[in-house]
């Protein structure tokens, strides 16, 4: 790439030399994603992935793509960038095992104003240590310069993320019941959905996000800017121990638009309000915004970044195996007979 170099080019606003200078810093934090199916490096036209077909008889690839949003805001306000690559990739892994698929590899997309190859570097870090925690491998993606199309100190994030499950293991949500148990398992905060609201709230900007709260234990920035949490060793342990009837992303659209994308129509999910482990950043939001408690439900986690059904006898053993991965669960509510989707009562 010594010889790639065009004056004309950088006077309209793209340097070619940053994105090559960009790749190099890179290189270091993809190499701790590397797994024994990748066959290519970066730097190639596509991004080689040999599957493990061990124990897989019809394998079926499962695809997930997201992006962070506008929390991407609160990250150039805070100049802070080596967490959004994490909730990019938590937004598309946690959408995949919710059919029981195990992530393989992802690839992510950064458009910005100007490449400035140390801020590339540390979104890529974010994204490297997200396939860390996914146990999947960063074999790819782009970073492109958009002079004019939005400010020079401005970027976008977006990848995605493709699993694979045997057939005969994709999850059934026709196998559930009325009485089959419905596990929460915490989330870290906001995760990546319903910062627009959350923006309007606080009315962001550096002062604000530099303020200290007790009950949050850190400052608004800190809070908002805590990275999604990454699910995969749970649910895999999980489906490893007990049978899971369906996951249950909890993301924007809240608890009344996730939960019944995983419910047959002649099922709702019962919650049990008091049940709910709410967290602190919640509240918050709710109080300064004065916002009613079904608008909350409807566009935040409320605490709760996954729900998973499993039979009613197998709720103990799950939650056994979900906090032996790491996470934190409980039993939020039940199945009940009746086409609401959701009564949180």
């Amino acid at each position: 790439m010594n010889n790639s170099f065009s004056e004309s080019y950088k006077k309209a606003g793209v340097d070619v030399t940053a994105g090559y200078k960009a790749v190099e810093l890179m290189k270091q934090h993809i190499a701790r994603t590397t797994l024994p199916g990748c066959v290519s490096g970066i730097g190639g036209f596509g991004g080689l992935f040999e599957l493990d077909m061990t124990g897989i008889t019809k394998p079926v690839l499962v695809s997930g793509t997201d992006g962070v949003g506008t929390k991407i805001k609160i990250a150039f306000i805070l100049d802070k960038h080596d967490t959004v690559g994490i909730d990019c990739v938590a937004m598309c892994v946690n959408d995949i095992i919710c059919c029981g698929a195990k992530p393989q590899f992802f690839l992510d997309y950064i458009a910005c104003g100007k490449n400035i190859p140390e801020k590339i570097a540390e979104i890529v870090s974010g994204v490297a240590e997200g396939c860390v925690q996914a146990e999947c491998a960063l074999i790819g993606g782009e970073t492109a310069e958009h002079p004019g199309l939005m400010p020079e100190d401005e970027y976008d994030l977006a990848g995605f993320s493709v699993g694979v499950v045997d057939k005969s293991k994709i999850l059934r949500p026709d196998t559930q019941k009325a009485g089959d148990a419905l596990i929460a398992i915490k989330s870290s905060g906001v995760h990546s959905n319903g910062f627009s609201l959350v923006r309007k709230v606080f009315d962001v900007n550096e002062k604000n996000l530099s303020m200290r709260f007790d009950d949050l234990g850190a400052t608004l920035g800190e809070a908002l800017l805590t990275p999604t949490r990454i699910y995969v060793k749970a649910i895999m342990s999980l489906i490893d121990s007990v049978q899971v009837k369906s996951v249950s992303h909890i993301t924007g659209g809240g608890f009344y638009e996730n939960i019944p994308r995983s419910l047959p129509k002649n099922l709702a999910a019962k919650i049990e309000r008091n049940a709910v482990q709410v967290l602190p950043i919640f509240n918050l939001i709710a109080r300064t915004g004065n916002i009613p408690e079904r608008d909350m439900f409807n566009t935040f986690n409320m605490g709760v970044g996954m729900i998973i059904s499993v039979d009613k006898n197998d709720a103990d053993k799950a939650i056994s195996a979900i906090k032996a991965a790491g996470e934190d669960a409980y039993v939020l509510g039940e199945l009940v007979e009746s086409e609401d989707g959701v009564i949180i009562c």
